[in-house]
């Protein structure tokens, strides 16, 4: 069997890889050595000579060319998280080691909270919660009418990215109109989805709400701004679960100030978290968490080791990874 060592911090491994399923790990490579944290193995770089499968998470060793050389046998990486782009190098695109990821469960971790919330933003919760807190009584004084209601009502996605399908699979049950502004998404996408591809500024406009699912890169920094955020439709609201940097936040503060009706929940900001003084936190109309939709709970982070074992357990069946990223994927990737 080939050969494998778990490197990640103890407290991450506990949560992504428990024992019960290393030991299914177990039962297709021989786990060289017990779970090493990134200062065992410092200490002890032998143990990486033999290594010819890395499983990790968070907090992985970067794969440098000085990590490298440590670990000549290395042919594959099982990264039980998201991004790779902070622990992959020239390195080892070079010595043609091959990657895999689990940002597809934790996609599916994130579409879920967006997806409820959605539901409830359609449902207009988040002002009936501070309505019913102001007067203290269940009456229907007060109760807006103006809410869109779930049943046909326009939901608009930006970037067709992990998130964003898993989004638009999980929207499908509610018969929600479904329109994304993707730069890269083609007519395929928009049939085999059930989408309709529309420009951003026409997203905006005709969305009751809107749920950002574009990577940061430098050309997304910024890209929802005052502009399209003025063009929101009454009682609407709009969902950041991707990163603050693709956001003009004074321009959400303001637009948040003027329209009252209008809802933002935020679960990332930039910077993250917003500075004390920041208007984020005291605004009635923001819902704002911190950085919480992902994997957290141990359900939902073995989710990662789960897809993982999977992963490893077709590479070794045929060679192939679902989720295998490539080095020409990394410029468009979050």
């Amino acid at each position: 069997m080939p050969k494998a060592l778990f490197i990640l911090e103890d407290n991450i491994r506990q949560r992504v890889y428990p024992d019960d399923l290393i030991a299914q790990f177990a039962r297709h490579v021989e786990v060289i050595a017990p779970p090493q944290t990134k200062a065992q193995i410092a200490a002890n770089l032998s143990l990486l000579q033999e290594m010819e499968i890395l499983i990790s998470s968070w907090l992985c060793p970067r794969l440098d060319a000085a990590f490298l050389a440590c670990a000549p046998q290395l042919k594959a990486v099982f990264y039980g998280a998201g991004t790779i782009k902070r622990l992959v190098s020239d390195a080892m695109w070079e010595r043609g080691i091959r990657i895999t990821h689990a940002a597809s469960a934790n996609a599916e971790c994130v579409a879920e909270v967006v997806v409820a919330q959605i539901v409830l933003s359609l449902k207009g919760m988040w002002s009936e919660v501070a309505r019913v807190r102001q007067q203290r009584n269940f009456t229907n004084e007060g109760k807006n009418r103006a809410y869109h209601g779930v049943r046909g009502a326009t939901v608009g996605i930006i970037g067709l990215s992990l998130v964003g399908r898993q989004v638009i699979r999980l929207l499908k049950p509610y018969r929600v109109r479904i329109v994304v502004y993707d730069p890269y998404a083609s007519a395929q996408d928009e049939a085999e989805l059930g989408i309709e591809l529309v420009s951003l500024a026409d997203l905006f406009a005709s969305s009751a709400v809107t749920s950002l699912h574009a990577p940061w890169l430098p050309e997304t920094e910024g890209m929802v701004n005052r502009q399209l955020l003025e063009q929101m439709p009454p009682y609407s609201t709009f969902i950041n679960s991707a990163r603050g940097a693709l956001v003009d936040e004074d321009a959400l503060i303001d637009v948040l100030r003027q329209r009252p009706d209008v809802y933002a929940l935020l679960d990332v900001t930039h910077p993250e978290p917003p500075p004390p003084e920041s208007a984020l936190y005291d605004l009635p109309n923001v819902v704002l968490t911190p950085h919480t939709a992902g994997a957290i709970g141990v359900n939902d982070t073995r989710r990662l080791g789960e897809c993982m074992l999977d992963e490893l357990i077709s590479y070794l069946a045929s060679g192939e990874m679902r989720f295998e990223i490539k080095r020409e994927q990394l410029p468009t990737m979050a």
